[in-house]
């Protein structure tokens, strides 16, 4: 019984004995792996491998085995969650972008296109007001000019009269003693007084001095009339072309006006709808960006990236797994 005993006994210590020589060989395998990984669960595992009971460090690496498969699998669930909530996101900021930018360059154009008819407009009807107080002008004057050339002409006609009807009696006196005259000179001849040194021919050449001189002013009067009437028609005539191009004028600058008008208030109503839509747009906008930053922090990595956390994962997992049939090597046997 006692050499039966003590069998049993060296047999447990060949056991332990290779279950430690095992755990430490584990152990060395963890750490490599650690080191050439960058593993820092691999080597917190490494240095309990060779403390833990055999069977508690077997349990350990397949717990961990599992709980590292199901960070994968969650990690790439996330990971897909996230890559799909930054695509849309990214769609959304980009698309965003693009409206606002395109708003803001269609309220800057319509501002400066409604400034510009409103200053157009300005001076259209300044224009307008500047054709008006001309034509008023224009309009007092030939009144004015009118009246004084219509006033012109009636006295030159009054004094043409004045002047026929003066010639008229001259020439009728004129002519009379003429022929008293001729009576005279016919009949007994009377003395001439002393103071004449030829005979008493009557009063011919004095009557044709007085009536030339006054057809003469007749002829100026009605030069006067003549060229009175010949302005007032020149001035007239004037007046109307004036008139007729300032209303064409005034006419076409009320119909810019109008139309103007009518396009500053197509533009005012779609510069306060691109308002609205550049204030809603940026909205969004501002709510994509916001949930982009709220993303980072799950799905942005500023350190290692996925691909790298998968792979490392996947070597600490495969390194379990080995690590795991060393130990598994040790029950075969």
């Amino acid at each position: 019984m006692l050499q039966k005993a003590k069998g049993h006994s060296l047999a447990a210590l060949r056991v332990d004995a290779t279950s430690q020589q095992l755990q430490d060989h584990v152990a060395q395998y963890l750490q490599r792996q650690a080191h050439l990984t960058g593993s820092r669960v691999l080597s917190l595992l490494a240095a309990r491998v060779r403390e833990d009971p055999f069977g508690k460090v077997k349990k350990l690496i397949k717990d961990l085995i599992v709980r590292l498969m199901e960070e994968a699998t969650a990690e790439a669930e996330h990971k897909g969650w996230c890559d799909t909530e930054l695509a849309t996101n990214e769609h959304t900021r980009k698309e965003k972008t693009a409206a606002v930018m395109m708003l803001h360059a269609e309220i800057d154009e319509l501002s400066a296109s409604i400034a510009k008819e409103t200053q157009e407009i300005a001076e259209l009807v300044a224009g307008i007001a500047d054709l008006d107080k001309a034509m008023a002008e224009a309009t007092d004057l030939r009144k004015s000019e009118k009246e004084k050339n219509e006033e012109t002409i009636a006295d030159a006609q009054e004094a043409q009269t004045a002047v026929a009807q003066a010639l008229t009696v001259l020439k009728d006196f004129y002519s009379k003693a003429s022929e008293a005259t001729a009576l005279l000179q016919q009949g007994q001849q009377p003395t001439p007084p002393p103071i004449f040194d030829s005979p008493y021919k009557g009063m011919g050449d004095e009557a044709g001095g007085v009536v030339g001189m006054l057809e003469v002013i007749e002829s100026d009067f009605a030069r006067l009339e003549a060229d009175t009437k010949a302005a007032e028609a020149a001035a007239q005539k004037e007046y109307d072309t004036f008139i007729t191009d300032s209303r064409v004028d005034k006419e076409g600058k009320e119909t810019d006006v109008e139309h103007k008008t009518a396009k500053k208030g197509a533009e005012e109503q779609a510069l306060s709808s691109a308002q609205s839509d550049l204030e809603g747009t940026q909205k969004e906008l501002d709510a994509a960006l916001a949930y982009f930053d709220k993303l980072k922090p799950s799905c942005v990595s500023e350190g290692v990236d996925y691909d790298a956390r998968v792979q490392r994962r996947q070597e600490e997992i495969e390194s379990l797994q080995e690590a795991l049939r060393i130990l598994n090597g040790k029950e075969i046997a």
